[in-house]
């Protein structure tokens, strides 16, 4: 469909411009029209192709960030409670947008909009940018009349969400980072600093220590099959990633993220926090517990705990506890299942849901601090042992040599 440039005056005589997609010029003037904006005839015009217009190429498309989503709730929020109507506060939004996909997403919502669809309707034929949860967030406050209100406290979610996930991301991948150059270095010694000492020890023709033969063979060995290291290495990615994809992989690595050492509390208590903070912004939003339940399950982001989750959902439709469940899967702490069943015996489960997530936010941070204090004597550790001992394995012979000539 051809997209239109155009600008305009609006009510208040300010100026306005934007772009839309239409079949045609009148098409656009009729919108704008409509829009309670008076157009400005020689200043619409169809946008140029080729070049000029936003190159997109399959699999490239930049894909909407948690951040474009907190800019974009809290801008609409802004200017709905200004009194904007919602067509015209998409069109600007859109226009401002740093994301094709979301810049595009928002211009197909609006026309729907203005073609008699509602805005969760319009934004649920988006899936690759709104998800299960931020589509039932907007449906809460279209229902109740209060999208205004729901939108900032939708923004403030998404933003406390992408905080604990850099802060995760940030403690594993410190200790991956540190991994990763030490293979580095430890390939380049072996592929070019250990042939220098080996040549020069076979000249002297003396028999050499057991560590030295040792790593002279290892280097020889990833010289010759070096190529077929990379491709091996290269194919067990590959296929790792692929496994990962299906049911029964996705079930083992999240799995193994649970139970792995050190790591795995992190994640245990990370994964707790954000599903207490997503059941308590979805019923404090007015979501029943059934469907929030659902939602939650769906974003948990761990199959795991997923399903744990989904069983629970059951106990909640047969009238039963949600905190028992909860309680038999082992997946969540004994004390938030206990603020759970205190939350639904009071009556104020959503309140008691925030402050479990507050509480494991707060121990998620407290575990990443105590997790980078013990990583570093480790990963020193590890850096002495494999490039320490590399480097020791070769200055032996000489070493040797020494204390003979003395």
């Amino acid at each position: 469909m051809p997209v239109f440039q155009w600008e305009g005056v609006s009510l208040r005589g300010e100026s306005v411009s934007g772009e839309m997609d239409a079949p045609s010029r009148d098409v656009v003037l009729a919108r704008l029209k409509f829009q309670r904006v008076q157009a400005i005839p020689g200043k619409v015009t169809q946008k140029k192709t080729g070049l000029a217009r936003d190159l997109s190429f399959p699999g490239f498309s930049d894909r909407v960030t948690e951040r474009d989503l907190v800019i974009f709730t809290r801008q609409l929020a802004a200017m709905l409670k200004a009194g904007l109507p919602i067509v015209q506060s998409l069109e600007a939004l859109a226009d401002e947008s740093s994301s094709k996909r979301l810049r595009s997403a928002l211009r197909q919502v609006k026309e729907d909009i203005e073609n008699g669809s509602t805005l969760t309707a319009s934004m649920r034929k988006h899936p690759k940018v709104f998800d299960e949860f931020f589509i039932s967030m907007i449906a809460a406050g279209e229902v109740g009349g209060v999208l205004d209100r729901i939108l900032p406290r939708l923004g403030g979610f998404i933003e406390k969400s992408m905080k604990l996930k850099r802060k995760l991301k940030g403690a594993l991948i410190y200790p991956v980072s540190i991994v990763t150059v030490a293979i580095l270095v430890t390939a380049i010694l072996l592929i070019f600093v250990i042939p220098v000492f080996a040549e020069m020890f076979a000249n002297a023709g003396e028999a050499l220590p057991l560590p030295t033969q040792f790593v002279i063979n290892a280097s020889n060995f990833t010289i010759t099959y070096f190529k077929y290291i990379v491709a091996v290495a290269i194919a067990a990615g590959v296929g790792l990633r692929q496994f990962h994809r299906t049911e029964a992989g996705g079930l083992f690595f999240d799995r193994l993220s649970l139970e792995a050492p050190v790591f795995g509390d992190l994640i245990r208590k990370s994964a707790v926090a954000r599903f207490a903070h997503t059941l308590a912004t979805l019923t404090t939003a007015g979501t029943p517990i059934l469907e929030a339940l659902d939602i939650t399950a769906r974003t948990a982001g761990n199959k795991i705990l997923e399903r744990a989750i989904l069983v629970a959902r059951t106990s909640v439709s047969d009238g039963r506890s949600l905190a028992e469940p909860l309680k038999r899967s082992k997946l969540f702490p004994r004390i938030a299942c206990q603020m759970v069943a205190v939350g639904e015996a009071t009556g104020a489960l959503d309140t008691m849901l925030h402050n479990v997530s507050e509480l494991y936010e707060a121990e998620v941070d407290d575990a990443i601090a105590n997790l980078t204090a013990l990583m570093e004597p480790i990963i020193i550790l590890f850096l002495g042992v494999v490039i320490g001992g590399l480097l020791v394995a070769m200055y032996l012979p000489i070493l040797k040599l020494g204390s003979v000539i003395h």
